[in-house]
Parts: C-alpha cells; structure tokens; sequence
C-alpha cells in the first residue's frame, strides 16, 4: 500500500514534484480545506504537509488514524498541537534553515526602513509633501544592537550588522559566552541588552518564557528612544505594552512582521502609527524560500515515511547529518535488543538502564535509547509505539531508563548494554555491528553470535552431549526449518545456551514438547520482525 501525504496549503511545484517522484507515495494538493472537511478527510493520509493556515489541532490528530508524520514548510509550530502530536506518536517537523536569509534580510530591511523613516517619508512624499526634516534619521554605524536569540537567523543578522559597523549584544540562554564570542558578538544578560541597547531584534520560538517577554518591565529598563523589530513570532511582544511604549516616547520606534493576532484587526492603533512599521508576515516571503522551504520539508517527511534519517523533528532529539552517520548504523541493534530483552524478561519491567562502550560512548546516544526504548515496549502495547511516543508510554507505565557511558567494551570496538529489571529479576542483553551487521553478542554472560532478526528460539541446557541433536530432532519432526545457529556457555559441564533463528513461529505444541526434554531448563520463542 503506498504511502497518502496531503498537501493542505500552497507549496512550490519543485516540492511536489520531489513528493510525486516517488513510486511509493500517493499526493493529495487539496489547499484552504474548512476545518471539518479536513476533519473528515485526514484519517485517509500517512503524512499531512502544511505551513501556516492549516491548523492540526487535537481533534485532527484525534482522527489522523495513519497520520505518522507532520511536516511545516516554515520554522513556526503555533498551529500545530505538539502535545496532542506527541501523544498519538506522530512526528512533527519544521524547516528551520529553508527561510534563514529571506527572514534575516527582512529584519534588515525593517531595521534601515525603521532607522531611516523610509516607510512615513514614502507616504508623506505620496501625499504631495517634502517633510525632509521631520523624516530625519539616524545612523547604524556606532549604534548598539542587542539580539535576542542566537539561532540560524539571529547570527545572520548579526553577522550584517558588523558590516554595518554596530557594535552587537547577543543574549541566548542556550549559547555559552564563548560560542556568543566566536560569533563576534557580546554576550550579555538580558537585562544588560535592555539597558545597552539602540536596536533590539528578536529571533526566538514563542514559548512560555517568550510570550510577553518585551512588556512594561522590559521597556522601563531600556533606553529612551530605543528602537523594536520583529520578525519572529507575534506575541513575543506585548503589543499593549509597546503601545504605551511608543506613546510616551520611550520607544522611539517600531517595526513588526509578525502580531499576536494575525491578521492584526483593522484600526489597530499600531497599523496607525507613523512609527511602527508593519509588513504582513512577509518574513519567509521571497521566491527563493518558498522553493528552499518546500523542497526541505518534502524530503524530510518523505525519509521520515520510508524509514531513512529523521531531521528537524520537533518532538524527538534533534540528530546533526555527522551524529546519525555515527549512530545511525546502530538503530536497528538498538531496537532489536530492546525487544529481545523484554521478550526474555517475559514480565512487566519497572528500569532499563543502556550502557555504551567503545567509540559509541563518545557521542550523544539519546536517540539510540530511544531505539531501545522502542524497541521494549512495542511487543507489550497494542498501540503503535516510535521514537516520538515511546517516553510518554514508558512514562504511563512506570518505567524509568537511563544511559551509561563505559569504557568496559568486552572486546568489541562499540558495545550497546542492556539491562532491563523488575523487582528482583534483571537480564542483560548485548549487542554490537560487525561491519553492518547486528549481532547480539552477550544474554546474561552467556557468549553469542546471535542474528537479531525473525522468530528466535533461545534455551538454556544441561551442557553436555546430545543435546542439540534431540532439540533438533523435535524440530525437524514438526517441520521446523533452522535458519541460523549460535551456541554459548560459561564453564564446562555446567549450563549452555543456543540460540535458532527460525523460519516461522512455533506452535505452541512444539514448544511444550522442548519443555519436556530433560536436558533443557528453559526455553523462550522471541520475535523480532
């Protein structure tokens, strides 16, 4: 069954043609849908790919049955409901990097237009009148700018103003003063950019510690005639609060792309304001962003559909093209270990704790936890468990995990460790690529070479001879074909451990038959398909 993706808003023909070209992928364009057609429709779709108009609220997550994706052609996720996305396991994604310039020279042109009068000075011109003196400027050069968020755009606007001959503030509370230095910024507390700064920008998310965060307070520790662009994200602002700001004179003026309703109502005592500028959310609006935007996002949720690299997902770690070069080879171990040691366990698991050794354990391996985790908890649930929603579930159910970093690498050049407690019981699982190969390698100590894949049957027996010849003779009676083999064992003449991978689920009478010989002590079918 190939894959539906809906297109619900305008994007550029090059992305649908990326999404079209693929023999697995069946494209809906149906734009400006009212949301109860929406409602009715999307059940239909494995991947919904949207920018701003569409809104994907609960109720259209509630009803996206298939839905595995959700794909923003722009960097703003206000319209989708993550929590609720998160929930159902459906992966969110935004292009972040498609829109860095159009938006950074937007802000750019605000800020000359604000710094020069441009806007008013056109009109008044219009209007038959030569006011050059009321429209006198101000010069950039020696200026201070402060930037309020250093990510992709909030750098590039940085790096103009430099040419500009600013002397440039950043405030970033994920950016550590040395990074804000090889940037050649200033790194400040926010209130130092308040109170230092002639030009503030802000190129930050809305979040809760965003919204607002320009309000009464915030003005009142600013300098008098301080200018506000923003091309971020309406609400960032208090548009109120910049009201009484440009009223009193304390901001001497103000240039908005974004607004906290948009579009803004008319009248709004803003739009009316010689000194506030206002473009209609054009941030993002050149030829060449909506074509960058486009063709992104559809590459991404085509790899995210057909199981290739996820990138710029919203609800899931972040993984750099470098990292998953690094880790991306260890995905399916990772989930294949997870679903062998919880199918071994064979009971409800209250910790998993993941240990990496070897060169492994010198990078972030959030993601493979998350693989593990997986991994674990799709054989015990009903519903459908990935990267997105495996915390939430883990979380219901009261399962704690944790990563460990070891340089106990038991021979192997990277080693992924297992072990998955309830109560009183635990099992330890391993793992490791030979080449691109996943092995299982160690089940609690016992020494393997263990293909991950298929029904395995894994028995614990007396080691002595015979064994595998009355185990074998059980199976070839009932028709069971062995497709590999790997024996194991700690000591002689204690226990040892084989391991089949066979071509397909034993009945349960087979089973029941193995559980009779003498010699063998436990036995367990694992499916990892």
């Amino acid at each position: 069954m190939p894959y539906r993706v809906l297109v619900s808003d305008p994007l550029a023909q090059e992305a649908i043609d990326i999404l079209q070209s693929h023999s697995d992928v069946q494209v809906d364009v149906k734009t400006k849908l009212p949301p109860d057609q929406l409602l009715d429709i999307i059940g239909q779709y494995d991947a919904l790919l949207i920018r701003s108009e569409t809104r994907v609220t609960k109720e259209v997550l509630e009803k996206a049955a298939r839905l595995k994706v959700v794909g923003r052609a722009g960097v703003g996720l206000d319209n989708v409901d993550i929590a609720a996305a998160t929930q159902r396991g459906v992966i969110v994604m935004n292009t972040p990097g498609g829109n860095t310039i159009s938006t950074a020279e937007h802000t750019w042109a605000l800020l000359l237009s604000l710094s020069r009068n441009i806007a008013p000075a056109n009109i008044s011109l219009r209007e038959g009148k030569w006011d050059r003196k009321k429209y006198t400027g101000t010069e950039l050069f020696g200026k201070t700018l402060g930037i309020i968020g250093l990510g992709r755009i909030g750098s590039v606007v940085g790096n103009r103003a430099l040419a500009f001959g600013m002397k440039v503030l950043g405030y970033d509370p994920y950016a550590s003063p040395e990074m804000v230095k090889q940037m050649g910024f200033v790194p400040v507390t926010l209130d130092e950019l308040y109170a230092q700064s002639d030009f503030i920008t802000m190129h930050t998310p809305k979040s809760k510690e965003t919204e607002h965060l320009i309000n009464d307070q915030a003005f009142a520790k600013m300098k008098k005639g301080v200018r506000i662009i923003n091309c971020a994200r309406g609400g960032i602002i208090d548009e109120q609060a910049l009201l009484r700001a440009l009223e009193s004179g304390k901001c001497a003026g103000a240039a908005l792309d974004v607004y906290e309703e948009e579009p803004p109502k008319p009248g709004h005592p803003l739009l009316m304001r010689d000194d506030c500028i206002c473009t209609p959310h054009l941030g993002a609006s050149t030829k060449e962003a909506q074509i960058n935007v486009g063709i992104e996002v559809a590459r991404n949720v085509l790899d995210a559909l057909t199981g290739g690299e996820v990138r710029n997902a919203a609800n899931i770690p972040a993984i750099s093209p470098e990292l998953y070069a690094k880790i991306g080879p260890y995905l399916n171990l990772a989930e294949k270990l997870g679903m062998f040691a919880v199918q071994y366990l064979g009971k409800q698991l209250d910790n998993l704790e993941v240990t990496y050794s070897g060169e492994l354990a010198g990078h972030d391996t959030s993601f493979l936890t998350l693989a593990v985790l997986k991994g674990i908890l799709s054989p015990i649930m009903t519903e459908t468990v990935n990267y997105v929603n495996a915390p939430i579930l883990a979380k219901q159910r009261n399962i704690t995990y944790s990563e460990v970093k070891s340089s106990m690498t038991e021979g192997y050049t990277n080693l992924i460790r297992v072990k998955l407690s309830s109560n009183n019981e635990s099992v330890t699982v391993c793992g490791t690529n030979f080449g691109e190969d996943p092995r299982i390698v160690i089940v609690d100590g016992y020494h393997i070479d263990a293909n991950p894949f298929g029904t395995i049957l894994f028995f614990m027996n007396v080691d002595e001879p015979g064994v595998i010849g009355q185990v074998c003779t059980v199976l070839g009676d009932n028709h069971v074909n062995i497709a590999d083999m790997s024996l194991g064992r700690k000591e002689k003449g204690g226990y040892a451990v084989t391991v089949c991978n066979v071509d397909a689920p034993l009945p349960k009478s087979v089973l029941e038959q193995l559980r009779e010989l003498k010699i063998v002590k436990d036995v367990k079918e694992i499916n990892l398909q």
